[in-house]
């Protein structure tokens, strides 16, 4: 799975762990191997113009996701299916670290909660009425609990080190 992130916020990220946990998400949830996945960290500033562009709500918001229309590259005919392009994960830093202050853990911890969060919501959960939203952050929960827990070389593709 190709999972691209770039950091523009001006902020110090975790980008293999936001990297690692995007792959997590999607393994678990039997998402093409060919999948692409992009993963954006923007300042306070331009989180604020796309909240309000896109959802029409004033201020930064901590997570946005732009989902791609279903998009295969190949023709119907290849055996060979192209990439399955899912969209993009906006994160804004600044607001992850005041909302992990309010929780009392760490930026890095919040911003794979998000990235997590952005992934699902990429593919098609949603939390807008009560069963959606326990469905939703069930397994939000599950699958942090899960990374969290494999071994890092698993879900960040490190290499393991020589003996």
């Amino acid at each position: 799975m190709a999972v691209e992130v770039a950091n523009e916020s001006g902020i110090a990220v975790d980008e293999t762990s936001l990297t690692g946990v995007c792959r997590y998400v999607l393994g678990e949830l039997d998402v093409s191997p060919l999948a692409e996945l992009s993963v954006l960290c923007v300042d306070v500033d331009h989180m604020a113009s796309l909240h309000e562009r896109w959802m029409g709500e004033k201020g930064p918001t901590d997570v946005l996701a732009f989902p791609m229309d279903e998009l295969d590259t190949a023709r119907p005919d290849d055996p060979e299916a192209g990439p399955e392009l899912l969209g993009d994960v906006v994160l804004c830093p600044a607001v992850a670290i005041r909302q992990a202050r309010a929780a009392g853990h760490t930026m890095d911890d919040e911003l794979l909660l998000l990235a997590t969060h952005g992934v699902l919501h990429l593919l098609g959960y949603d939390h807008m009425e009560p069963e959606e939203e326990k469905e939703m952050f069930g397994l939000q929960s599950s699958l942090l609990e899960g990374f969290r827990s494999a071994p890092r070389h698993q879900v960040t593709g490190e290499a393991l080190p020589e003996r």
